[in-house]
């Protein structure tokens, strides 16, 4: 790679200077104590070893300490560093120093950054391998049993076949929504955006979800009667798994015989927001800003006991924002949680 030069003549002057000052006064002095003092003379002098001393310690510089610098820059420039291969070299010593301080500045940061992928992948891959590993192990147990002789016991055929079954399903919805996730972190939303009714995509989850609330006592239920259409413009199949999804996750954690409550509220004139209300077991203050990472679980020991992928709430934020919208995250532990998010409303 060639380098540039960017010189700086401000060592070799100043050091002159030094030099020159010094060995008129001495010669001055020399000259009062032993001869005759001649002004023009020690003039000459002082002038004469000013530009001796500019020149030979210019040089001496240049090949002894700018030559070092730039084999710095050749090794730091293999870094890849576009700070250090877009600027010239610059021979000054505190121009080198900032900037030798800032790339080691950048590159703490992204070392830090690396760090916490590494510690971010190393997370994902367990959570993957254990949310895979249980359904896989549950269904190879069933299986096996058969092939031992279970197989000519009809009833018990019939029974281990139908949990196999059921752990086939939790493996291809696991598949399911990592394909998703895996195409909204990419971008690939490919939103279908029409008109329509936001109160009738919450009843049709509610008609959905009804026998799964039953089984905890839970109610699903607006805070009020809507009787007008609440009119929104969004991607209609989005938006109701992004509701399913609330709706589901209130449901799994929520107290039995508890209470979910949908609330659709006017924020500005051409929004709304959509609260769904659990008053279950509530979610601690820490956990709160990685409740939409991919498989983080609040409870980490009974969780996985309730079902599901682990990638709902991180599909809800990745949905969301692709509308170019936001959603909020409110809970208070014993008391329940409240999750919320905007759409833009038409009429």
């Amino acid at each position: 790679m060639a380098i540039n030069f960017k010189k700086s003549y401000k060592f070799a002057l100043k050091s002159s200077l030094y030099i020159m000052l010094f060995s008129a006064a001495f010669l001055a002095v020399m000259m009062y104590f032993f001869m005759e003092l001649h002004w023009d003379f020690i003039i000459i002098f002082a002038i004469s070893l000013f530009i001796f001393s500019f020149f030979v310690l210019q040089y001496r510089v240049e090949h002894f300490i700018y030559r070092r610098v730039k084999k710095i820059y050749d090794d730091v420039s293999l870094l890849e560093s576009s700070t250090f291969r877009n600027k010239s070299i610059t021979t000054d010593m505190a121009t080198l120093t900032r900037e030798v301080q800032k790339f080691a500045q950048d590159k703490k940061f992204e070392i830090e950054a690396l760090k916490i992928r590494e510690e971010y992948r190393r997370e994902f891959l367990g959570n993957v391998s254990h949310e895979l590993k249980t359904p896989l192990f549950t269904v190879q147990g069933y299986l096996l049993t058969l092939l031992d002789g279970a197989m000519n016991d009809k009833v018990l055929r019939k029974k281990y076949l139908q949990r196999a079954e059921k752990g086939v399903e939790r493996l291809i919805y696991i598949v399911q929504d990592l394909d998703m996730i895996t195409k909204l972190e990419i971008g690939d939303l490919n939103l279908n955006y029409t008109r329509f009714n936001i109160v009738e995509v919450v009843q049709n989850v509610f008609d959905l979800l009804e026998m799964k609330a039953d089984k905890k006592g839970i109610m699903l239920m607006f805070d009020m009667k809507y009787i007008k259409p609440i009119m929104v413009y969004a991607d209609r199949e989005k938006i109701q798994q992004v509701v399913t999804n609330l709706v589901v996750n209130s449901i799994k954690y929520g107290r039995e015989n508890g209470t979910t409550e949908v609330a659709i509220e006017d924020l500005i004139d051409n929004k709304i927001i959509i609260r769904v209300k659990d008053n279950g077991e509530g979610i601690e203050k820490k956990h709160i800003p990685r409740l939409f990472e991919r498989f983080y679980r609040v409870d980490k020991s009974g969780a996985r006991t309730e079902g599901g992928s682990g990638l709902g709430l991180s599909i809800v934020k990745h949905v969301v924002e692709g509308h170019d919208e936001k959603i909020y995250v409110e809970s208070k532990v014993g008391q329940g949680s409240e999750f919320s998010f905007t759409l833009e409303k038409t009429k």
